[in-house]
């Protein structure tokens, strides 16, 4: 190795270390001032307590938000699965022109603001007549994690041998069953995948769900964004340390499970 090599070699950590500092940063001053006994944003803190954690129950409408939230990730997800499933099928087998229109629609959602989305959601169900927000907030959850999905399983068909369908089909079973028994089994780690990423994209969600909710129906970014209007404290630290454990949680589970690169390349 040549000296500019080496030289290069230690530019190149030095920038990723410096930009893996730079993104976790953030992460770490919400966690640290989780735990501080301070009721303001101090750092360093002055002494270190779980009193935010515990002043979490006192918190009006916090247990309906995360129930709510969690509702709807859980029925968004599943229903995501279902869909992207079928529309998976459709792009990887189907013979008619525009499959690769059809795959770009289902995934525009991740490439369009959240805003501009939640907007646009917002007119089209009012445009229908749709005002109950339960319902609102759970078609614009699908929308937003069938893309998880659906890339997901179409990258995984990429490389299954659909002949064990049509095997399945030949000795009695019908098209849905021969899915159910043969494809979801061997493709299992790629709906674990996908299933984990849109269950956190739901929860996580705010630029589009900011614009379906009312006073009775809010998720915890939103209720978050309320307490953060109301009163300001590191009790907001504490949820949001709670939602980067759950994505921590996530990622050890697709980890142990899937393992690490499958999932970066699903």
């Amino acid at each position: 190795m040549t000296q500019t090599d080496r030289i290069f070699q230690t530019v190149s950590w030095i920038v990723g270390l410096a930009t893996v500092a730079f993104l976790m940063l953030p992460i770490l001053i919400t966690v640290v001032v989780a735990f501080s006994a301070s009721p303001v944003y101090t750092l360093p803190p002055p002494s270190w307590s779980l009193r935010w954690f515990a002043d979490l129950q006192n918190k009006t409408g916090l247990v309906d938000a995360v129930l709510l939230s969690l509702n709807l990730a859980v029925v968004s997800t599943l229903v995501s699965l279902i869909l992207g499933t079928a529309a998976a099928i459709a792009v990887a087998r189907g013979q008619f022109s525009g499959r690769g229109a059809v795959a770009t629609f289902v995934v525009s959602p991740l490439m369009m603001p959240g805003l501009v989305l939640g907007v646009a959601m917002l007119q089209f169900f009012r445009d229908i007549g749709l005002r109950d927000a339960y319902w609102s907030l759970l078609l614009a959850h699908v929308v937003i994690t069938l893309p998880f999905v659906m890339r997901t399983l179409l990258a995984a068909m990429g490389s299954f041998d659909f002949s064990i369908i049509d095997a399945a089909r030949t000795l009695g079973m019908n098209y849905p069953k021969s899915v159910a028994k043969v494809l979801i089994p061997n493709l299992a780690p790629a709906y674990l995948t996908g299933g984990l990423f849109a269950f956190l994209a739901s929860m996580d969600n705010y630029p589009i769900s900011i614009f379906l909710t009312d006073a009775r129906n809010k998720t915890l970014p939103i209720k978050m964004l309320q307490y953060l209007e109301e009163q300001p404290d590191p009790s907001l630290a504490a949820m949001s340390t709670g939602l980067i454990l759950l994505a921590v949680t996530v990622l050890v589970i697709g980890a142990r499970t899937v393992g690490l690169n499958r999932m970066i390349q699903g």
